[in-house]
């Protein structure tokens, strides 16, 4: 018990430069997959996000919900048609996906938060302008892209000691619901707030390589030769798209993580061998 107690002790120890390191740091993440539908994965989650913000970190949680949005459609009897992989969202099914994504799913997240003694808004692209959209193809319907992006509530949440939990819906140019997909938000959020790092969470361990070993640290055009290569491919593309176009936007870094592992979270901000794929551009010389 007592080489536990003196473990845990060194754990903490060798934590402090990363700490310190990510003191006043913006980090966005964007959370789905598995642990979203697991209780105890999300008490997990929750808990992780609370330390970080008790140790100086500004988290700000964006959100899924594609398979209860789907379990929802179905018990109303309402077919899902989809183009590209795109959800097609006509009014009667945007109305069910911003009462599941706003209602009962974000609630869920900052509910969980609360518990574990944190202090979590709920809001969505919508509220105080947060995320004004365009509309994707006209054939998509009620789906959007984000434009801009407002971050001043997001700024007064952090300063309040709040923690955000973003439902990805944005209001199009009359004033319309959109359906965003949940990565594009999260990069887009990211990139307006100059994040430290946008972390992916997701259901596999990371970007794998030919062989299918997780890469622990890539560069873009390396990124890129990947998937023109079709190494990189189905699920995990939109993924790393999101990743490049927020390092465009100038996030530091972005990191696709396995969702389901403990202390993922953790892992990746706090320790020295990190979690999943981090993405970023190459470090310039100092000449």
């Amino acid at each position: 018990m007592t080489r536990d107690w003196i473990a845990t002790a060194r754990t903490l120890s060798e934590a402090l430069p990363y700490l310190q390191r990510y003191t006043g740091a913006i980090v966005v993440i964007k959370f789905g997959g598995h642990a979203m539908g697991d209780d105890a994965a999300m008490e997990g989650f929750a808990r992780d996000i609370v330390l970080m913000r008790q140790v100086g970190v500004n988290p700000v949680i964006v959100h899924g919900g594609g398979p209860l949005i789907n379990d929802t459609l179905a018990r109303l009897g309402i077919r899902s048609d989809f183009v590209r992989g795109k959800r097609v969202t006509d009014q009667t099914t945007i109305e069910v996906v911003e009462m599941v994504l706003s209602g009962r799913i974000n609630k869920r997240i900052a509910q969980a938060i609360n518990d574990q003694g944190g202090k979590a808004v709920g809001l969505s692209g919508k509220d105080a302008g947060l995320m004004q959209c365009v509309r994707d193809a006209p054939e998509l319907g009620f789906v959007g892209q984000p434009g801009a992006i407002n971050t001043e509530v997001l700024e007064r949440l952090f300063d309040a000691g709040m923690i955000p939990v973003v439902a990805p819906l944005g209001a199009g140019a009359t004033g319309e619901t959109l359906n965003v997909n949940g990565d594009t938000a999260a990069g887009a959020i990211a990139a307006a707030l100059q994040a430290d790092r946008l972390l992916l969470l997701t259901d596999v361990a990371g970007v794998m390589d030919a062989d299918g070993d997780v890469i622990t640290e890539i560069e873009p055009e390396q990124l890129r030769a990947l998937t023109r290569d079709g190494i990189v491919a189905g699920g995990m593309i939109p993924k790393t798209e999101t990743a490049l176009a927020a390092i465009e936007g100038g996030v530091r870094a972005v990191v696709i993580l396995d969702g389901r592992a403990p202390n993922a979270c953790l892992l990746e901000l706090f320790t020295e061998h990190g979690a999943g794929s981090l993405i970023r551009a190459p470090r310039r010389g100092t000449g």
